[in-house]
């Protein structure tokens, strides 16, 4: 088995498009329009690695979603967090401070996406055991 994507039900489907483009770097890949079913779904993916997927997915008309306390987060990973962290703090996006696990240094911090939604931003070579 292969993980192929993770869907996000969103409120303002262009508003989000912008979000996960202008502030993760992804890109839009594909787009199914069911105007018969009123849905949109909006696949996203990084360039250097399209095997996995983000999928937008917009219900016309819907009310904003209530996320619950199930939902945590889906994270991304960066070489250089700092650079990442001061561009979004610079952008207006809310984001937290840098934090570390107990008793370890810095290496992720969360920002907010239009719908409320968690993404932790990792530093890519902390995660992979690089440092």
């Amino acid at each position: 088995m292969k993980f192929l994507h993770t869907c996000v039900r969103v409120q303002n489907l262009e508003k989000s498009i912008q979000f996960y483009q202008e502030a993760l770097g992804f890109k839009e890949v594909r787009r199914s329009d069911f105007p018969e079913a009123k849905f949109t779904l909006v696949y996203l993916a990084f360039e250097e690695d399209p095997s996995y997927e983000l999928e937008l997915t917009y219900n016309y008309d819907h009310e904003a979603y209530d996320l619950g306390n199930g939902y945590a987060h889906i994270a991304v990973g960066v070489e250089d967090l700092e650079a990442s962290h001061q561009a979004h703090e610079e952008a207006g996006y809310t984001v937290t401070k840098l934090m570390g696990l107990p008793g370890r240094a810095p290496m992720y911090y969360f920002i907010t996406d239009p719908d409320g939604y968690k993404i932790e931003v990792i530093r890519l070579k902390q995660f992979l055991g690089e440092e």
